[in-house]
């Protein structure tokens, strides 16, 4: 079971958002009530949107000594990673000789603050009657990767055993804590971040304005920007800026979001009442 998640935290990544502490409350005050999903189903959904990470192993050439390596990856149904792995990388042939291994995931490597999530477990090759549909769920992340076909490579799964996680001031309360196997399987992706890329990518393209009239109407704080970054059935993230300073903030919606459709629908209902209230 996941450990609870702490009662404080801070929400601003780096120093105060203003000289004037009443900001930064403002934020705090807001963050604390906003909704998000179940720390346990976050986790897994940000798993099955990475398609990259940090796979450590058991060193074959070095004894003792553990190995690491930047690897891509997707989920599997189940939430089980898939790596398409060379039969020359030094990897696979530690894999071979100790299926113990951990693989850590960053939702923002270029945020120290963020989500980093670590999944501990064996590595076993994939059955010739799972290749498959292994090979169509890990395409369904790398659809360029030609080479999952090449004679040398083959498919290998993480079996979890454990899965930590551990974030920072940028996530907003999600804490620290881990979950066994049984745990996290049983866990669902969020439907609705699926569409996290085309909503985001239209909405700071064509309507960073409004993301951001619908940030300062939420939060009480006249951001001088803000871009959204992922999104869920509970609301979305956007990364913003306050005289100088770059954060984090969590944006929920007026309720759940049920489709993508669902999804425009309260994205207009929060820019109206946005410019209701200005």
């Amino acid at each position: 079971m996941a450990s609870a998640p702490p009662q404080s935290s801070q929400t601003v990544s780096t120093g105060d958002v203003n000289s004037d502490s009443n900001i930064y409350q403002l934020i705090q005050a807001h963050q604390e009530k906003a909704a998000r999903l179940p720390a346990i189903e976050e986790v897994r959904t940000v798993l099955d949107r990475s398609v990259r990470g940090m796979l450590s192993t058991f060193s074959l050439k070095y004894d003792g000594y553990p190995s690491g390596s930047m690897v891509d990856f997707a989920c599997d149904h189940d939430g089980s990673p898939i790596l398409a792995v060379s039969s020359l990388a030094v990897h696979t042939k530690d894999l071979l000789a100790n299926p113990k291994c951990s693989l850590l995931v960053s939702r923002d490597p270029d945020d120290r603050t963020d989500l980093v999530i670590t999944i501990h477990g064996d590595a076993t090759v994939v059955s010739d009657k799972d290749k498959d549909g292994i090979r169509t769920a890990y395409l369904r992340r790398h659809p360029n990767a030609f080479w999952v076909d090449f004679g040398d490579f083959q498919f290998m799964r993480i079996e979890p055993k454990v899965v930590r996680y551990v974030s920072g001031v940028a996530t907003a309360l999600l804490g620290s804590g881990e979950f066994d196997k049984e745990d996290y399987k049983a866990a669902k992706v969020d439907p609705i971040s699926q569409f996290a890329n085309p909503v985001t990518s239209h909405m700071n393209k064509d309507h960073a304005e409004d993301t951001k009239a619908i940030v300062q109407h939420s939060t009480k704080v006249q951001v001088d920007f803000a871009y959204m970054l992922d999104l869920d059935s509970l609301g979305f993230n956007v990364k913003a800026g306050y005289e100088g300073n770059t954060f984090k903030l969590r944006i929920p919606f007026p309720r759940r979001a049920e489709d993508r459709k669902d999804v425009k629908n309260l994205i207009v209902e929060m820019l109206q009442a946005a410019k209701t209230s200005s």
